[in-house]
């Protein structure tokens, strides 16, 4: 199933990349923190090669409330092929006045959430330093990949920051997929030369987030870009930035080349 709703992780799905035991969760509504997000999810995974898998898809699609999925559906933003999905299978969309709600359909996450999930960003910040950083690593090191994702998802921002640097490229993307993230931890991300490319790739195709110039930038200035990421960002750049990108010795050369026609270009233009 193709939608116009994407997630780094539902992208993921939908590419073929996941094991059998995530798409299992998923199935049974134990992934997405959003409601469209699940909604696309059940909606793939009710084609699924594996036969149990879609049974699972089909047990929760039967689960949810069916005026609170028609009602949802009755939403002015969601995607016409989720939106298809389920006129099909005959849930018509009923406009609905009360104020639109992104949660889940049915929060099965939350019925099977493992400990510390779902504590706030303040609760969940460091109060001994190093000490208390040590030992979040440590508990996120002991899950495993479907309770990292969930962490990832649905955790609070330290753990965020060292899910996203996860060799698993589900437990990454899943960190971009939370709708927790925000602009400055995308910029915190966007600086690392110890993430994959996969997430770099993700950060520098998402539009809302290269809206911010501070992104961009430290997209083109990380050594661990895709180069064709790099090369796509660098006429967005200032000159006195295009300038320092040229002459970075970190820099892949054919993006310092390009940051040097683009100085030629303006030089010319100038004279």
């Amino acid at each position: 199933m193709e939608s116009l709703y994407r997630t780094p992780l539902l992208d993921c799905f939908r590419r073929g990349e996941v094991a059998a035991d995530i798409r299992m969760m998923a199935a049974q509504g134990l992934l997405a923190p959003r409601a469209q997000e699940q909604l696309g999810l059940l909606a793939l995974l009710s084609a699924d090669a594996d036969p149990a898998i879609r049974a699972a898809a089909e047990a929760t699609i039967a689960a949810i409330p069916q005026l609170d999925l028609a009602r949802f559906l009755g939403r002015p933003d969601v995607a016409h092929e989720i939106l298809d999905f389920f006129v099909r299978r005959g849930i018509e969309p009923v406009p609905s006045e009360a104020p639109a709600s992104d949660d889940p359909m049915l929060d099965a996450a939350a019925l099977d959430a493992p400990a510390g999930e779902g504590e706030s960003d303040e609760e969940a910040a460091p109060e001994t330093g190093d000490t208390k950083r040590l030992a979040t690593f440590q508990r996120l090191s002991l899950l495993t990949v479907s309770e990292k994702i969930k962490a990832a998802m649905r955790g609070s921002r330290e753990e965020r920051t060292i899910l996203i640097r996860d060799p698993n490229k589900l437990v990454s993307l899943a960190v971009l997929s939370s709708p927790k993230v925000n602009e400055r931890e995308i910029e915190s991300y966007a600086k690392m030369a110890n993430v994959s490319e996969d997430v770099l790739r993700v950060i520098g195709a998402t539009r809302a987030w290269t809206k911010s110039y501070s992104v961009v930038r430290a997209l083109a200035f990380n050594p661990k870009s895709p180069i064709p990421v790099s090369m796509a960002l660098v006429s967005r750049l200032v000159e006195k930035d295009v300038r320092t990108l040229s002459m970075d010795r970190n820099i892949a050369e054919p993006v310092k080349i390009l940051a040097r026609k683009f100085l030629q270009a303006g030089q010319s233009r100038r004279g």
